[in-house]
């Protein structure tokens, strides 16, 4: 265990959640350097492992399930390894009281050091929090331009998880998205444009920074440039050095310049800087190491060159780019060699029956250390930067804890409140860009009893639409309408679908495409390929195709990464909303939809401008749409 270094009361207090109150003693704190030098490499060891609890299965149940409060089998491993943090998932964060509840017993679980309690909250897309503000995403903030509105995210967020109990958010994304095709990127980057992806992602930290929360940079060296997705599989970045040091890495650099808290690698392959290979355990082929597992990446580069003396955590260990490819102990001892502070998810725990997995990293790392595989020196370093990383964001304090219940009832009044929600609504009504409006097709001004037909892929984005139109009309904005919802997941078009858009008066239409790829022959979308798989296309442009027809006034919404924009080159109006998630329980689950209506029925203005390139789908080459187009409602260019 910790041996003592101050007054047990004293020890006793650094159990402390992130909100501070009142100061007990006048005692200073010892130096995280101090700390260091008094524990056992066990307890170093843990300092540098953060696992999930995702899912937990007891000894009296079935199988997992969400870890929502805390049992004695997950407490016992939290202090059998000295664990230095957790992540929490939207499994474990279902509403405000049970959080900060479990939050609590999870610091209560680690007596000696406070954990690191971390989660993906980056707004938009990826959000943990059920019960949070939900933010429009870093697309939308980045079409916006707002300065304001990229701090006021993080700011917000950083304000609720503090009140919550988790004290890191891995935020801000600076990766830049630059590849139309990145399946994992796409809206949760702010630009295509380095300078504004820099811009914004410092204004996010600051705002994370200033409520205390730890901010992390993501995904270092970059992930924007990439057709792959890391969670499934190695993408390769193939640019050389002079233009990762210009694009990729600019931003990164700019924020370890402002003081950045922490940073994430990513599972991607850069052989420009390091093309080291290693033999794939999944199919005995030679690959190059990923930066994660990289010290030309995360030493020579981060730290060294980069000058960057934070806390180095990796992307989640399980991820199958280092999952198929390395084994769970070698991954782990790899990243450590290579730099790392924080071996992130590094083994899968979901009952005491395979608490084996986590024993089995724990242990691969201390025989690194004791063979001098890795130095000592290297592990006090990483322990030292973790410790003064708690001391300097106010995790390990001297201020007394607060109570249970005064937590509960701070995050109840602070959560998702009303003010945090007007305010995201107003960055997402900011960020809508309207690429095309023919004739005047906007703003729909329907009259009592017309049928508006809203089609969308998933039920809850249709229901988001009908329950903004509702809202409309209760605030008198339109008059008393009809609606009819179609969800067309997996569908095709259809006598039905087509009698619908007949019997319509204005037709709504979203888009859900990850990677956009139409069926292109001849330099046209081909609309006769029979390909269930293209449904995401080719129902929207049937749809698109049958309004035209029977002349019925119709507007596509994007609903996610814009380049599907390019679809719908014949649509008379087109809009990007960037952000795809509808309403259900009761809430909606993402500003942008309902701030897409409110533009097509006049009750808000477009002010977005792409903050990416969108390229023709039929002439590859060319650019249908450039960065900065967006349109008022009078078919102006918005300076």
């Amino acid at each position: 265990m910790l041996k003592s270094l101050f007054p047990v009361a004293l020890v006793l207090a650094l159990l402390t959640s992130s909100i501070p109150t009142e100061k007990v003693s006048s005692a200073s704190l010892p130096t995280a350097k101090k700390m260091v030098q008094n524990m056992s490499l066990d307890e170093k060891i843990g300092q540098m492992l953060m696992p999930d609890f995702r899912n937990w299965q007891t000894k009296d149940e079935s199988t997992p399930t969400g870890l929502t409060k805390m049992n004695k089998e997950v407490s016992h491993l939290v202090e059998k390894y000295h664990l230095g943090g957790v992540i929490l998932f939207a499994e474990n964060v279902v509403d405000t009281k049970q959080t900060v509840k479990l939050t609590h017993e999870f610091q209560k679980a680690s007596p000696n050091i406070p954990l690191l309690i971390s989660i993906d909250q980056e707004g938009g897309i990826v959000t943990r929090l059920q019960k949070g503000t939900h933010f429009p995403g870093n697309m939308s903030i980045g079409a916006s331009r707002s300065k304001k509105n990229a701090y006021d995210t993080g700011k917000i967020i950083g304000k609720e998880l503090n009140a919550l109990g988790i004290n890191t958010n891995f935020s801000p994304v600076l990766d830049v998205n630059n590849n139309p095709n990145n399946p994992v990127i796409g809206v949760r980057s702010f630009s295509s444009d380095p300078a504004l992806v820099t811009r914004l992602g410092l204004q996010t930290m600051k705002g994370l920074q200033k409520e205390k929360t730890i901010s992390t940079l993501k995904h270092f060296p970059g992930h924007g440039d990439t057709a792959v997705d890391s969670h499934y599989g190695l993408p390769l970045v193939e640019h050389d050095l002079d233009r990762l040091k210009k694009v990729e890495l600019y931003p990164f650099q700019q924020a370890i310049n402002a003081g950045a808290d922490m940073v994430m690698t990513a599972h991607v392959q850069f052989p420009a800087i390091d093309d080291t290979t290693y033999q794939s355990k999944k199919d005995g082929e030679d690959i190059m190491v990923p930066a994660t597992l990289s010290k030309k990446v995360i030493t020579h580069l981060l730290k060294e060159e980069m000058g960057f003396q934070g806390v180095v955590v990796t992307d989640a260990l399980n991820m199958k780019a280092i999952a198929d490819n390395f084994g769970q102990e070698e991954a782990v001892v790899m990243a450590i060699k290579a730099g790392v502070d924080i071996a992130l998810m590094p083994a899968p725990v979901t009952s005491l029956k395979t608490e084996r997995n986590l024993e089995n990293v724990f242990n691969a790392l201390k025989r690194a250390v004791l063979s001098n595989e890795i130095q000592m020196s290297q592990i006090n370093q990483s322990v030292e930067k973790i410790l003064q990383l708690k001391i300097k964001r106010g995790i390990i304090s001297t201020k007394k804890p607060v109570s249970l219940e005064k937590k509960i009832k701070k995050a109840t009044q602070l959560v998702g409140k009303k003010s945090h929600r007007k305010a995201e609504q107003k960055m997402a009504r900011e960020g809508i860009t309207l690429l095309k409006n023919n004739d005047k097709t906007l703003p729909f001004q329907p009259k009592k009893n017309d049928q508006i037909v809203l089609m969308a892929p998933y039920e809850d984005q249709t229901k988001a639409m009908s329950v903004t139109i509702e809202s409309l009309i209760k605030q008198k904005k339109i008059k008393s309408v009809r609606i009819q919802p179609y969800a067309f997941a997996d569908k095709t078009f259809s006598k039905e679908t087509a009698k619908l858009i007949q019997d319509a008066d204005y037709v709504i239409t979203g888009s859900y495409v990850v990677q956009n790829d139409p069926a292109v022959n001849d330099g046209v979308i081909d609309d006769n390929v029979q390909d269930p798989k293209k449904w995401a296309t080719a129902f929207p442009r049937a749809v698109m195709k049958e309004a035209k027809s029977q002349n019925k006034k119709m507007v596509i919404m994007s609903l996610r990464n814009p380049y599907d924009a390019a679809n719908f080159e014949e649509a008379d109006a087109l809009l990007a909303v960037y952000g795809f998630k509808g309403y259900s329980n009761g809430q909606f689950n993402q500003p942008n939809i309902p701030a897409g209506l409110e533009v097509i029925f006049g009750a808000a203005s477009p002010k977005g401008k792409l903050p990416v390139a969108i390229p023709s789908v039929t002439h590859p080459n060319q650019t249908l749409y450039p960065f900065g187009y967006g349109l008022n409602l009078k078919g102006k260019q918005i300076k």
